[in-house]
């Protein structure tokens, strides 16, 4: 089999690549080693983040860091034996989350975040996708007035600097918006521009079919097999060989299988997370994603019940599933909402990639001919799926891209 392109990674990022190219003419076999949409696209909290111009941070707050230092908490966990290898990774990660440096980031990255609710809405009608999408923002919600004053200040900021829209709310306003609550908060804040998501893996399953509507094939093989050829790439799949003359890497969390075979030592980590489904008890409701600021987890109104996820796990990928944060969490974010019983059998696992200054890889691979990264989007992999699509397919095309890529490239680093 002959295609122009080959997209290694079937996650909401490969998906949208893979879109954007096929509606660009070219002929694009999409390879993954499990179905569409089955890693991390399937587990997250469902936001599409147009809030999110300051990517995730490291704590530089010393009562944080603390904290953190005793892991013990719901929004952080680290397992030691991770710590030596990831130590050169978290110590980049730090410097680039000093407050200067964050600002200089955020401007950098805002170009892809004011795009990600249009470029999500584009795929979504293409796809009749729409009804998966909800215009209803996301709200944080404050147990401590300290905290809630300083989030308001920083919420002002990203107003004033990036034009997005926020509702500060009292305790009263809180519960106007999100009745079912059952502790009395300090206040919130509603990011009234970001949209949700009420099932990620099906949103990724239509911009599939989409992609398939378009002409797009889709062939189950192992990125490891991915070798260059005299005239591009070649890769096995369960089809057979399959040369192309352009590969894109959208591997996610799994992206040094290819990129370290080939010489790049890019710095990644992954940020593990994990998830359970419950049942409202009753009539209760919960109208839009809501953040427990304080005690640090995250609940989100999904098709199949509440979704519970858990803040940031700093171990080895592949090392055994240890969902403490979610045992943390249950119990506290019981008092909070009136959860039900448990949906899911067992809590769901997924791998954030991760680059030390926040931004994902985008653009060509600086020495091998017709190879692309697009990866290491972090906790904004959904968010920012189409808007790379958009970018990677505009530049391999030709076209003039529609954001400077430049702040992503690989040899930034």
């Amino acid at each position: 089999m002959r295609k122009d392109v080959v997209v290694l990674g079937a996650g909401i990022v490969g998906v949208s690549i893979a879109v954007h190219l096929q509606k660009r003419g070219r002929s694009v076999l999409l390879v993954d080693k499990r179905k569409p949409g089955e890693e991390t696209s399937f587990g997250n909290a469902g936001l599409i983040q147009r809030e999110g111009v300051y990517p995730y941070g490291f704590p530089h707050d010393f009562g944080a860091l603390l904290r953190y230092a005793l892991n013990n908490t719901i929004d952080a966990h680290y397992h030691w034996a991770a710590i030596p290898k990831l130590a050169p990774f978290l110590w980049q990660y730090w410097m680039h989350s000093r407050p200067a440096q964050h600002k200089a980031i955020a401007r950098m990255y805002a170009p892809l975040i004011e795009r990600s609710v249009r470029e999500h809405m584009a795929l979504a009608e293409e796809s009749g996708s729409t009804h998966l999408i909800r215009p209803t923002g996301w709200m944080k919600v404050f147990r401590d007035e300290k905290s809630r004053d300083e989030q308001f200040r920083d919420a002002e900021e990203v107003k004033r600097d990036f034009g997005v829209n926020f509702d500060a709310l009292d305790t009263r306003g809180v519960a106007e918006r999100e009745p079912h609550l059952k502790v009395e908060t300090k206040g919130g804040i509603h990011w009234t521009d970001p949209a949700s998501v009420s099932d990620p893996h099906m949103l990724t399953m239509g911009y599939v079919g989409l992609f398939e509507r378009l002409g797009g094939e889709l062939a189950a093989g192992d990125a490891k097999t991915l070798e260059e050829t005299p005239t591009g790439w070649r890769v096995q799949t369960e089809r057979g060989p399959v040369e192309a003359g352009a590969v894109v890497v959208a591997l996610g969390a799994w992206a040094d299988v290819v990129t370290k075979r080939l010489g790049y030592n890019l710095p990644l980590a992954v940020k593990r997370g994990y998830h359970m489904h419950y049942k409202p008890q009753g009539n209760a409701v919960l109208n839009r994603p809501t953040l427990d600021f304080d005690r640090g987890y995250f609940l989100a109104p999904m098709s199949k019940g509440i979704r519970l996820t858990t803040g940031a796990e700093f171990a080895h990928r592949d090392a055994p599933k240890t969902p403490v944060q979610l045992g943390r969490a249950e119990p506290i974010a019981r008092e909070f909402f009136p959860l039900g019983e448990r949906v899911d059998p067992e809590p769901w696992m997924g791998m954030r990639p991760c680059t030390p200054d926040m931004m994902p890889i985008i653009g060509p691979a600086p020495r091998h001919k017709n190879l692309w990264f697009g990866f290491g989007h972090a906790h904004h992999g959904l968010t920012l799926g189409p808007v790379t699509g958009l970018l990677l397919a505009e530049m391999i095309t030709g076209e003039t891209p529609a954001v400077d890529p430049n702040p992503y490239r690989a040899d930034r680093f």
